[in-house]
């Protein structure tokens, strides 16, 4: 569902969704944007600190709205360039 909602985004966005919010925003540091999820929840982080928490039937679209942030923001003068990548651990 992440892949498909990210599907045209035209800057190089590493996302990360993991399956544990004990140890997923700081396995996934490295990442844009990640979810570590659990109990019903999921924790959405940015660069490793988690940004808000959010229940389990809304993660998918905050994590494509927060994308969409973040893809805003590297629009226009030094953006980097290439295709957005999902890793699913």
């Amino acid at each position: 569902q992440v892949s498909a909602g990210l599907e045209g985004m035209e800057v190089p966005l590493r996302v990360a969704v993991m399956g544990c919010v004990v140890n997923g925003p700081g396995e996934a540091r490295e990442a844009d944007l990640g979810v570590a999820s659990g109990n019903g929840k999921g924790q959405i982080f940015v660069k490793g600190e988690v940004i808000k928490t959010v229940p389990e039937s809304k993660i998918v679209e905050t994590l494509i709205e927060e994308a969409l942030k973040i893809a805003g923001s590297m629009d226009g003068p030094g953006a980097r360039s290439g295709a957005p990548s999902v890793t699913v651990s």
